[in-house]
């Protein structure tokens, strides 16, 4: 397979992920909110809200590793990107992306914790 055969497949594979995710996250918010329900209020189509939060983490793994296939197959594309925008500068660029996204990971997860 060709390597931009490969970069379709996976954009168009994260572009179903992403609607997905995004369908049963408001499905889980609205239709099947959390709390006491009524009378089979927990159910659509035939799961319970627990089975489709599985299914909500199990397409949110499969989204990280298409998100690193993706950037991976375009890492030159990236490099060639930053250079052009930060000069000389774009190695410490590229560290500080990184950096900031590892302190925003490490805030989200401090949050949760209380």
């Amino acid at each position: 397979m060709k390597k931009n055969a490969i970069k379709y497949v996976i954009d168009a594979a994260l572009f179903i992920d992403v609607c997905s995710l995004a369908a049963i996250g408001l499905l889980l918010a609205f239709v099947m909110p959390e709390g006491r329900a009524g009378r089979g209020g927990k159910y659509f189509l035939g799961l319970h809200r627990h089975d489709w939060g599985n299914i909500h983490l199990f397409l949110s793994i499969f989204l990280l590793i298409l998100l690193a296939l993706h950037i991976w197959y375009n890492w030159t594309w990236v490099l060639q990107s930053t250079k052009r925008y930060f000069g000389t500068h774009w190695k410490n660029a590229l560290w500080a992306f990184s950096g900031a996204w590892v302190l925003v990971l490490l805030i989200g997860w401090i949050i949760t914790r209380f």
